[in-house]
């Protein structure tokens, strides 16, 4: 699996960066090296860019080249929310409670 297929809020643990030359030598000086974790904050829209939480700082990193970094999952990667990309589901006049129903809260 790759830091590239990761969902907003997911951990993981690096176990390799596939990338060679200059990309994959500037992901390893930042920090992605073997076993390290991490968070992913967020992902941009139109699957721009990712900003991860890896080694007490964030970074803003290319999908591309999240694409060439081989993670295993820490924890569970299920979707936070059922609205299918709607916050009303889908259907107008349904408001935020379809939205908020299916959102998944860890105390």
């Amino acid at each position: 699996m790759y830091l590239s297929d990761a969902p907003n809020g997911a951990s993981f643990r690096v176990i390799k960066v596939v990338l060679g030359k200059e990309v994959g030598k500037r992901l390893a000086d930042m920090g992605f090296t073997e076993g390290v974790e991490g968070v992913v904050i967020r992902g941009g829209v139109f699957r721009g860019p990712m900003q991860v939480r890896i080694r007490g700082y964030d970074l803003l990193i290319r999908r591309s080249e999240a694409a060439g970094i081989e993670v295993t999952p820490v924890g569970d990667w299920r979707p936070v929310a059922h609205h299918l990309g709607r916050p009303w589901g889908g259907r107008r006049g349904r408001g935020w409670g379809r939205f908020f129903h299916g959102l998944r809260v860890d105390v």
